[in-house]
């Protein structure tokens, strides 16, 4: 039973971070195919394309951060010191 809690994990991570590159990048392009058809700037797709892509690798970095523990050392840090 503790077995399968563990595969259930894993890939429930693993379609987590799938979700998290693909849907920026999806909606970035379908908006820049949007964009490009109804403004005749079919071109624009390519950069959006790019700031998708750069959206889901930021979350995919802040996801693996919240996952090794890292990203929550210095909100700790901060929140001892104002005490």
């Amino acid at each position: 039973m503790k077995n399968q809690r563990k595969v259930f994990q894993s890939l429930t991570l693993i379609l987590q971070f799938g979700l998290n590159m693909i849907v920026p990048i999806v909606m970035c392009t379908l908006l820049g195919a949007w964009l490009g058809k109804k403004y005749g700037m079919p071109i624009i797709t390519v950069p959006l394309f790019i700031m998708g892509a750069l959206a889901g690798f930021n979350n995919i970095y802040k996801m693996a951060k919240k996952i090794y523990g890292q990203g929550n050392e210095g909100k700790r840090d901060h929140v001892e010191k104002t005490k």
